[in-house]
């Protein structure tokens, strides 16, 4: 990836160049010391003026009135403010006509920065004030008076909050007067710029000791630069958070989020005082000392599926590369491209006007639809198929055409997300309270065949489910809500939807597994690591990948948590990540292959044993056979593991048995048999139940049975003593043999009866062990004989 720069022979501005901001994806205004507002039409590469300032205006910094908030036009959009070093800000119409001036500071206005709604306005002066005012110019407050020029600010993703410099320093500054203030010192020399992007809610600092920083939003510090030959005096965050720029004299530097760098530029611009990125993130100007201003837009992106690498070689071009052939496609748009994805045998290119759509099979004719807006953030593609392949030896087919138009990619821009089929039918439009989907990213959203997950960012903690066909909530629409701030979440991409999970990660790093439908149940949250950076699953089977500490660790089958969680550390498959260099984050787990990016920015690939995939294959055909020939082939104790777990969830007790067998689980082993030994059906499916640690859903399966006795002893065998009183009472029989067990687990413990009930009880019935024994025997027999009869009738009836 890098940034293609333009200038023009001549610069327009006979002098020095402030600020430029972005009116639409293909107009700019620019101002400067020689009091001219220009417009700059990319379309034609004209620039004409639109006004000349009064010569006691000399412009510091330009902001734009935001055009949309939560996908709705705003009225007032077609203003911006202007900062001026007499101490006036200007609320200036796209005519050029000021409609307001105010007198803000002593001494100039150094930055003005609309909130993201347009409700309210923040103003930096070299007084060192900061004052916050109404969209209409009237002052609100003073936030701060400091006695050192403030030279940058700016909002919190959910405009509470204001950064901003102070000399050496940072500042985040909460509105509301009681709470914390967080202060730090960021550079060697005065901070000149800062940015706060609201997708990923990480900061920007630039200063005169010639570095930039990255910062999270606690001020810890996540990425420090070289030393660059000039002071930086620009930054900006490209709208999406995944790149940002910065510029210095006659510098200007393209990074990933994170803060490595993607391209340098040495262009002759002087110092570059300002950057703007336009809405749809592809074109970038800066406003230079020299009196020009530069353009640049992002080329040479990169997108990997399988055997094709598809480049963005110019704005409206893209090649495709299929290296197993060496095959070579050429994709012409009629736009420039403004996202793109590559996954599942597709191309999604959403352009600034269409969105097209290439099957890998046929780069010559796509389908095309067009698009309500041009500012597509993010493409998400999923695949709906009735199992996943997991052919890693050679590609898998293609499918059908028949299960295509149940495939779906989502697109996400600022006004909704939207999810189309492959054919570009729209399929539904999730909505729900408070949505910004201009906020929404590849960490807070996720797509699987049939579930759209996104985390809700007015609170952290929740995690909202959507049916991907119709657009509903699932469930009863009561959300899930983790007991922490959810920072990253993913969907499972295989198997049936009512087994569909979701990995999150919360603030803690914590990785935990819940299931997606959990019919009015309380849903079952399951840890199954912690300190995770960076998750992936993969496309093709139900295996989990992560950065776990200093490990790359894979979960075979992270499901087995919710079957036997004691078997989940048998089956991990952990790599030391430490030959992956500083801090990689994995991008994507397709087939064998694992792609990370190092903290420096290279790319490096992991292979992983294919076998579980293979395995997951197996189980999901009930092929089972075939998954004990593998795991004996394969000898290792993870296969093993994970395959206990699979035969246990499909209640295949054989398998089951000797996979347990095979990683010297023998009491496993000894309740496997007990579970084939029990004399019904439901008492055998109730044990499985309570293998699995469903207590609840055993007692209930013996008690529709009319299993009394068996749903007593169940909690006998857990000491669930209450309960087991509860039932024996209630059902009028086995009053006896509770307080009996009772009695006996006392005695061994050597404590003397306290409860109430059991002392109510105790004195009004006698125990009677020969009495009890024999009624349990009799209870027992008689079920026995009546599993015995359904099986002769089901066989009788089968005959005929």
């Amino acid at each position: 990836m890098r940034l293609k720069t333009s200038l023009l022979k001549e610069p327009k501005h006979k002098e020095l160049v402030s600020c430029v901001g972005w009116t639409t994806a293909d107009e700019l205004y620019s101002c400067g010391e020689d009091h001219q507002i220009l417009k700059w039409n990319l379309l034609t590469n004209e620039a004409s003026l639109v006004v000349r300032l009064p010569e006691d205006i000399y412009p510091t910094d330009l902001h734009w009135f935001p055009k949309t908030v939560g996908g709705k036009k705003q009225t007032q959009a077609d203003i911006f403010v202007l900062g001026s070093t007499d101490g006036k800000f200007h609320l200036v119409s796209k005519m050029g006509r000021i409609e307001k001036s105010v007198d803000a500071h002593k001494g100039a206005v150094l930055a003005g920065r609309w909130n993201y709604d347009g409700t309210a306005l923040i103003t930096a002066g070299e007084d060192g004030q900061i004052k916050i005012w109404s969209k209409s110019g009237m002052l609100r407050s003073t936030l701060a008076s400091q006695g050192s020029p403030v030279y940058s600010v700016a909002w919190s993703p959910d405009s509470d909050r204001i950064l901003y410099t102070s000399g050496r320093q940072l500042i985040i500054k909460p509105l509301q007067p009681s709470a914390k203030v967080i202060q730090w010192k960021a550079h060697d020399g005065l901070v000149l710029k800062v940015d706060w992007n609201s997708v990923n809610d990480l900061i920007l600092s630039g200063g005169e000791d010639c570095k930039y920083k990255v910062w999270d939003s606690f001020g810890r510090l996540l990425h420090s630069s070289v030393s660059h030959d000039y002071p930086v005096t620009s930054l900006s965050w490209a709208p999406d958070g995944e790149v940002f720029a910065a510029g210095s004299f006659n510098t200007l530097r393209l990074c990933d989020k994170i803060g490595w760098s993607y391209a340098l530029e040495k262009p002759n611009t002087g110092s570059v005082f300002s950057l703007a990125w336009s809405a749809d993130g592809t074109q970038l100007a800066g406003a230079c000392g020299n009196g020009h201003v530069i353009f640049a837009h992002v080329v040479e992106q990169h997108w990997e599926w399988k055997n094709f690498v598809i480049t963005l070689t110019k704005r409206r071009t893209m090649e495709v590369r299929n290296v197993l052939n060496d095959a070579v496609d050429i994709l012409e748009f009629r736009d420039r491209v403004i996202k793109a994805s590559l996954a599942f045998d597709h191309l999604v290119v959403a352009t600034s006007l269409q969105c097209y759509v290439y099957n890998s099979r046929n780069w010559n004719t796509p389908l095309i639809f067009d698009l309500k807006e041009g500012t597509v953030s993010l493409i998400l593609q999923a695949e709906n198929l009735t199992h996943c392949s997991t052919s890693l030896l050679s590609h898998p087919p293609v499918s059908s055409s028949s299960s295509s138009s149940l495939r779906h990619f989502l697109l996400v821009d600022g006004s909704g997300l939207y999810t189309f089929s492959y054919e570009g039918r729209l399929i539904s439009s999730p909505k729900f309270p408070g949505m910004r989907a201009d906020i929404l990213n590849a960490q807070s959203v996720s797509l699987s065949n049939d579930t759209l997950a996104v985390r809700d960012k007015s609170d952290e903690k929740v995690i909202l489910f959507f049916d991907v066909l119709t657009g509903k909530a699932l469930g009863d629409g009561k959300p899930f809500t983790h007991k922490m701030e959810v920072v990253e979440i993913a969907l499972d991409q295989c198997g049936p939807s009512t087994e569909r999970k979701v990995a999150l990660i919360d603030k803690n790093r914590d990785l935990y597994l819940t299931s997606v439908r959990h019919l009015g149940r309380e849903p079952k949250v399951c840890k199954i690591g912690s300190m995770v950076h960076s998750m992936a699953w993969n496309n093709s089977a139900n295996i989990l990948c992560g950065i776990q500490d200093s490990q790359f660790t894979v979960w075979y089958h992270p499901s087995v948590v919710f079957t036997d969680k004691e078997l989940l550390p048998k089956t991990l498959h952990i790599k030391d990540s430490s030959e992956f260099s500083r801090a990689p984050h994995i991008l994507s787990y397709v087939g064998a292959k694992v792609t990370l990016r190092q903290g420096d920015g290279s790319l490096v690939y992991c292979s992983v044993p294919p076998f579980a995939a293979i395995l997951h294959e197996y189980s999901t055909s009930a092929r089972w056979e075939d998954a004990l020939r593998l795991c004996r082939f394969a000898k290792d104790q993870s296969l093993w593991a994970c395959l206990a777990g699979m035969a246990m969830a499909n209640r295949e007790l054989t398998t089951a048995e000797v996979a347990y067998a095979a990683i010297g689980e023998l009491p496993r082993v000894q309740y496997i048999n007990f579970i084939r030994e029990q004399p019904s059906k439901e008492s055998s499916l109730a044990h499985m139940l309570m293998f699995t640690g469903q207590v609840q859903e055993a007692e209930s399966t013996l008690l529709q049975a009319g299993l009394i006795y068996q749903a007593i002893q169940v909690n006998i065998d857990l000491f669930n003593w209450e309960r087991a009183l509860e039932l024996a009472v209630k059902h009028k029989t086995h009053v006896d043999t509770v307080l009996a067990y009772r009695e006996r687990f006392l005695q061994k413990s050597g404590r003397k009866e306290t409860n109430k009930r059991f002392l109510q009880y105790s004195e009004g019935v006698e125990v009677d062990w020969e009495k009890i024994q024999s009624k349990i025997e009799m209870e027992l027999s008689e079920e026995r004989e009546k599993a015995a009869g359904v099986s002769v009738r089901s066989s009788v009836a089968s005959r005929r």
